[in-house]
């Protein structure tokens, strides 16, 4: 009977090594599991390589898994990729990696996926995304440097727009959840109150699975922004980071949670 060597099985080792890795950064359609049905993104690896490999990264350290969305504004975005819920409020911050170089090549269409950002700096994002539940290009594809849309919804959209039709607490969509309930400072929620993303996976590691796709160009970047990042519309910016901090401290507030 054949057997392997020791050096055959060390090169075997390290080719199994770089067939993950070269699958890892080259994967272009990554399939989310959420308590409320999946959705795939196809991601623009060749256009925007900067930002599919900072996302790919939180993908592959398993960064997103278990992880909540935190923030929902109907007929504008869903926000994700920054918290988790562990029994209690606030909710808990994913550790995140360095921020990185924006790459606004693309409009914010509906379906589309981009970076969020900290309010007046463009090369701020690091884990937090959102998905546009309409066609938001003419706020976002100017304010604060243009945000980066690195990928598109190409299945489960459908799921995405019946997230957004969920009870709404203090900005975060929380299902069987009552207004009684958010007001209640009794009340606990517990895990199934939240749109959970339960794992994040490659679904297709081709390169080529972009060329399906037809982007809308970013063609208002050089325009000047005539909304500030207050707005109303920031896609990420500071002031809803502030307005989420602000409503976890309230909602912790209300339930009073220990």
């Amino acid at each position: 009977m054949y057997k392997n060597s020791p050096k055959s099985l060390v090169l075997a080792g390290a080719f199994s090594i770089a067939t993950l890795l070269s699958v890892s950064s080259n994967a272009t359609i990554v399939e989310f599991e959420t308590s409320q049905g999946n959705f795939k993104i196809n991601l623009h690896d060749q256009t925007t390589p900067t930002t599919v490999e900072n996302f790919l990264k939180y993908i592959n350290d398993g960064d997103f898994n278990n992880t909540v969305v935190h923030r929902l504004v109907p007929n504008f975005i869903m926000q994700a990729g920054g918290f988790e819920f562990n029994g209690n409020f606030p909710l808990t911050a994913i550790d995140v990696d360095s921020s990185i170089k924006n790459e606004p090549l693309y409009s914010n269409v509906r379906a589309t996926v981009a970076m969020a950002k900290v309010g007046n700096s463009p090369n701020s994002a690091t884990s937090q995304w959102y998905i546009n539940y309409k066609d938001n290009s003419a706020n976002l594809d100017i304010q604060n440097g243009g945000f980066t849309v690195f990928g598109e919804v190409i299945e489960g959209m459908d799921n995405i727009d019946k997230i957004a039709q969920l009870p709404i607490c203090q900005s975060i969509p929380m299902p069987d959840y009552t207004d009684e309930q958010c007001a209640n400072s009794n009340f606990v929620p517990a895990d199934e109150n939240f749109v959970t993303i339960r794992a994040v996976t490659i679904s297709n590691s081709s390169t080529t699975t972009a060329e399906s796709l037809s982007p809308v160009k970013n063609t208002l970047i050089n325009q000047e922004s005539s909304s500030s990042d207050s707005s109303g519309g920031g896609g990420g910016s500071l002031s809803y980071f502030a307005l989420l901090t602000l409503s976890l401290v309230g909602l912790r507030r209300k339930m009073k949670i220990s």
